[in-house]
C-alpha cells in the first residue's frame, strides 16, 4: 500500500483474526460525509477534534485520497482555516465565530484553544496543506502566554488569564503545536522566544508517581493516558532517556525501569463468561505468566477493565521508549480484532460496545504502532502517519 512500510510489519495474527479494511473505510466515510449520531451533540464544541480523528483514520487506512477529491480536501482545509483567530490559534468549532461582529468585548467568548489548535495543524498536514495560511508568529506568541509559572499549560486565554485544566494533556498538545510551527529550534522563531521547556519537564517530573506511572499533575494517581501525554511531550522536546540507561537530570522520567514495568503491567487477559467457567484455579495461576487465552487488552489504571483506547496509550508509550517488545503484541491485536472491532467497522470501547469515533481511531492507531500489516506507519508521539510527518519535514 502506498505510504505503508513493509519491513518490520507483523504478519496478520493467527486464528483468522483480521482487520476488515473495507468496513472500516465505509465507517469513516460515513462519519465524514453524513451527520454524526445525536450522541455526539455534546461534543459539538470539539468538532476539530472529531475532524482530526476522521481524517487521520482514513489516512492510516490509506484511503483518504481514494475516498475524497482534491476539491473536497481543500474545502476541509478551508473549514479549518475558518476556525483560525486573528490573534493566533484555532477555536474548537465554528459556532463561536462572530464574524464581522467580533469585537474586543465579545471575543472573550471566542478564544483560541490549545488542543483544538494542535488538531487543526495536524489535520492540515494530513490533508497535504503547506501551512502558508497559518498565522505562525501570532500562534507562537499566543502559545507562550498559555504556560503557567509552574510549567503547565492551560486551555484558553481569556482577558489575559489562563483558563481551563492544568493537566499534562494541554502540555502535550502545546508541544505538538511547538513541534509543528517551531521544529526543534530552541531560539527565537519569527522574533518569538521559545516556551520554557525546562519548566515543563520539571512539571512532568513532579507528576511521576511512586509506582512508575505518570499522573495528570503532582500527587495524583498514575494513568495510562496521562503517561502517554507526558512521554510524548518529552519526546517532542527531546527529553526522553536514551535507551534503557539511567535517567539523567534533564529528563522528565525519574525511574525508567519502573515506568516500563508499570506500562507492561497494564496488560490484562480478557475472559468471556464461558472461558471463566471452563478454567480451573490452577489454570488461572498459570495464566499469570503465560496467558492461556489469546486475548490481552490494556487498561489505564490498576485493577481496571481493558479498554480499546489504552492499547494505544500503552503501546505508543512503550514504542517511544523503544520497548514495545514488553507487550504480548499478537494477543493485544487479537483482543482488538476479535473483541472490540465492530461488525459495521470501527471499534467499541469494550467488547459488545458500538463503535465511536474516539475508540475507533485509537484502535487503528494502536494496530499501526504495533506494525499491523496494511496500515500506514504512525508517528507514536504526534499520533499521525509518518507520511504526514514527512510532508511537514518537506516544508520550507
Amino acid at each position: 500500500m502506498a505510504g505503508a512500510v513493509d519491513d518490520g510489519f507483523l504478519p496478520t495474527v493467527h486464528n483468522g483474526s483480521r482487520l476488515d479494511h473495507s468496513k472500516h473505510i465505509v465507517y469513516w466515510k460515513r462519519c465524514l460525509k453524513t451527520y454524526l449520531p445525536r450522541y455526539y451533540t455534546p461534543n459539538d464544541s470539539n468538532r476539530l477534534m472529531l475532524a482530526y480523528f476522521i481524517i487521520s483514520a482514513l489516512d492510516l487506512l490509506d484511503a483518504l485520497n481514494s475516498s475524497t477529491t482534491a476539491e473536497e480536501r481543500e474545502s476541509y482545509a478551508q473549514w479549518i482555516y475558518a476556525c483560525q483567530l486573528p490573534e493566533g490559534g484555532f477555536r474548537g468549532f465554528p459556532g463561536s465565530d462572530f464574524g464581522s461582529q467580533r469585537n474586543d468585548e465579545n471575543k472573550t467568548w471566542d478564544p483560541a484553544n490549545v488542543p483544538a489548535t494542535y488538531f487543526a495543524l495536524a489535520t492540515l498536514l494530513i490533508l497535504g496543506d503547506h501551512l502558508k495560511r497559518v498565522k505562525r508568529r501570532e500562534c507562537l506568541e499566543w502559545l507562550t502566554k498559555m504556560q503557567r509559572p509552574d510549567g503547565s499549560f492551560g486551555e484558553t486565554l481569556v482577558n489575559g488569564k489562563i483558563e481551563g485544566g492544568m493537566d499534562v494533556r494541554f502540555g502535550y498538545t502545546a508541544m505538538g503545536i511547538r513541534w509543528i510551527l517551531r521544529g526543534g529550534a530552541g531560539h527565537e522563531v519569527d522574533s518569538v522566544p521559545d516556551i520554557d521547556v525546562d519548566k515543563l519537564v520539571q512539571r512532568i517530573k513532579q507528576s511521576n508517581t511512586y509506582d512508575g506511572g505518570i499522573s495528570e499533575m503532582p500527587f495524583h494517581e498514575s494513568h495510562g493516558g496521562f503517561t502517554f501525554c507526558a512521554i510524548a511531550a518529552l519526546s517532542l522536546v527531546n527529553r526522553l532517556p536514551n535507551g534503557v540507561e539511567r535517567s539523567s537530570l534533564s529528563d522528565g522520567i525519574t525511574n525508567l525501569d519502573l515506568t516500563l514495568r508499570w506500562l507492561a503491567f497494564r496488560q490484562t487477559t480478557y475472559l468471556d463468561e464461558d472461558d471463566e467457567e471452563g478454567m480451573e484455579l490452577e489454570d488461572v495461576k498459570d495464566s499469570i505468566s503465560q496467558p492461556l487465552l489469546p486475548w490481552v487488552g490494556l487498561n489505564g489504571r490498576c485493577n481496571k477493565l481493558a479498554d480499546t483506547c489504552y492499547s494505544w496509550w500503552g503501546a505508543a508509550s512503550l514504542a517511544l521508549l523503544n520497548r514495545l517488545d514488553l507487550l504480548n503484541l499478537h494477543s493485544v491485536q487479537k483482543y482488538l480484532l476479535d473483541k472490540t472491532q465492530h461488525a459495521i467497522g470501527g471499534f467499541g470501547k469494550q467488547p459488545g460496545d458500538p463503535p465511536d469515533v474516539y475508540h475507533s481511531y485509537l484502535g487503528l492507531a494502536a494496530l499501526s504502532v504495533m506494525k499491523y500489516q496494511g496500515l500506514k506507519a504512525i508517528h507514536p508521539a504526534a499520533c499521525i502517519s509518518y507520511d504526514a510527518v514527512r510532508h511537514l519535514e518537506s516544508l520550507p
